[in-house]
């Protein structure tokens, strides 16, 4: 069977997405936000009016596909990120997943795993989502969004693992993760291609909080994609810095693994409940942190280092047509 990629609009051939921007947020909360809407109402006009104005300045850029791995407990929209799709013209993929145990809504499913129901249930949660869509909206995730700890792979974290790469095993989806503060890349990699997941299927995101090549080298010998996803936030909750995270991909690239390599930012548009306060020394930090940032800063750096048009291809066109394109959709 063919395989199709579930957009927000529908499902579209691999070879349709185009230019793509692997991780980006429309709209991202942490898990709490719900009891502060008091004094941060959600304004679904404003929110979809501030995703149109950040997918247009992505699309003036050339970029067709934007994968939006909001988690189901941070706030996820399929509505409003259909509505933004339809407005803009840009194909958003979302995802069906749970964030890491550290910053996610982690009670429920705790829960559940005291009384011994929780990975089937989180099972029967991936498996419900991808086949029929979320809720009531028919609209279906693209990818499964994991996520670990700083140093670990807690056994919360594994639940929902191993239940993904079931999940992966019946579906074909693909598979895409969080890693924390430059840890656990390698480790997640080893984790679900040993369970038997397929490792062309799998990205695992935010690899350039780490600067150390041989780090990146251990997951990408496993098989599986990587994301430096994270241009524009810097100095901050464990980032490195740009130039830090530029040495890394050239070296890497240098190397031949530009074939495994995708890159984003990790940009938040809208902020559920009361937007954070930023404290005027971490301001610096952020004031790169937006859609269309490595358009107008990295791509330009990595280009004077020598990096092709070629390789660039790859990065934001080739490589996520394959990892969408990998395995069978058998829905």
């Amino acid at each position: 069977m063919e395989k199709r990629v579930e957009t927000v609009t529908g499902p579209i051939a691999p070879e349709e997405m185009g230019k793509t921007l692997i991780h980006e947020h429309f709209i991202f909360g942490y898990p709490g936000f719900q009891g502060d809407l008091t004094l941060g109402p959600f304004n679904r006009e404003e929110a979809v009016a501030a995703g149109v104005a950040a997918a247009e300045k992505m699309m003036a850029h050339g970029v067709k596909t934007v994968v939006d791995p909001t988690p189901n407990e941070c706030g996820r929209d399929p509505d409003v990120l259909k509505e933004i799709s339809e407005r803009s013209g840009l194909q958003i993929i979302c995802a069906t997943g749970y964030y890491y145990e550290g910053e996610g809504a982690t009670p429920y499913f705790k829960f559940r795993a005291s009384l011994g129901s929780a990975p089937q249930e989180i099972g029967e949660m991936f498996s419900k989502e991808i086949k029929d869509g979320i809720g009531g909206t028919g609209i279906k995730p693209g990818i499964i969004k994991l996520a670990s700890s700083k140093d670990a792979i807690t056994d919360y974290e594994k639940m929902f693992f191993t239940a993904a790469v079931d999940a992966q095993k019946e579906t074909g989806i693909t598979i895409l993760t969080h890693t924390q503060e430059g840890t656990m890349g390698p480790e997640q990699a080893e984790f679900l291609v040993g369970l038997g997941a397929n490792p062309a299927g799998i990205v695992i995101g935010h690899m350039c909080g780490n600067t150390d090549a041989d780090y990146h080298r251990r997951a990408l010998e496993t098989g599986v994609s990587i994301a430096f996803d994270r241009f524009g936030l810097q100095g901050m909750v464990g980032a490195p810095f740009d130039e830090q995270r530029i040495d890394t991909l050239l070296e890497l690239l240098n190397d031949g693994y530009e074939d495994q390599i995708m890159l984003s930012h990790d940009s938040i548009s809208v902020w559920l409940g009361r937007p954070p306060v930023i404290p005027p020394a971490a301001e610096a930090g952020i004031a790169n942190w937006h859609p269309t940032h490595l358009f107008e800063t990295v791509v330009p750096a990595l280009k004077k280092a020598g990096i092709t048009e070629q390789q660039l291809d790859k990065m934001f066109l080739e490589n996520p047509k394959k990892l969408f394109g990998a395995g069978t959709l058998s829905l």
